[in-house]
């Protein structure tokens, strides 16, 4: 997006953000989710602080669709780090090779393991009301393999878990329920 693009972006309330941020969280976890979301000004920052280890993030309203994440706070130093490398304009593959390094160089810290949830769904324009909602799951393992777990490298069959990005610092299982079940 350019500049005066984002600018005339509107952000929704610091409310609404939080309400749907937490919708990819378990249910019970949601109340001391800790959310980042966007200010006024389009910056992402803390806009409610949490007492449990649930990061929430906000949709983003300049991308097309809706699609919030919750994960485990050890999770955070790797995503801000991502958001970091996005802001200053970096590639996706540029972000994912500067990872890369540095969390082989210990610069970077990685959790043993950690499980992020991917909420995507359909806005109601009327309602505001997320609708068409779809979760999936992703449990990152740094540098697993599928030697080392025993998982393929293609789900074999719908919702089936998978390694995706294998030996990697962003080795994670992928699971996918099929849509609608």
């Amino acid at each position: 997006m350019s500049p005066l693009t984002l600018i005339a972006q509107k952000y929704p309330t610091k409310d609404w953000q939080i309400s749907t941020a937490v919708l990819a969280a378990p249910e019970l976890e949601r109340e001391n989710a800790t959310v980042i979301g966007y200010d006024k000004g389009g910056e992402l920052t803390v806009i409610r602080q949490g007492a449990n280890d649930l990061i929430c993030l906000a949709d983003d309203p300049s991308r097309k669709g809706f699609s919030v994440a919750c994960y485990h706070e050890s999770l955070e130093p790797f995503m801000a780090r991502g958001r970091e490398l996005k802001k200053q304009g970096k590639s996706s593959e540029e972000i994912f090779n500067i990872r890369e390094e540095e969390a082989k160089a210990g610069t970077l810290e990685m959790p043993k393991q950690a499980l992020l949830n991917v909420l995507t769904g359909q806005v109601n324009e009327t309602t505001k009301e997320i609708e068409k909602t779809h979760l999936r799951y992703v449990y990152y393992i740094p540098f697993a393999t599928s030697e080392s777990t025993g998982l393929p490298l293609a789900p074999v069959s719908p919702g089936a878990p998978w390694i995706m990005n294998p030996g990697t610092h962003r080795a994670h299982i992928m699971i996918t329920p099929p849509k609608g079940k």
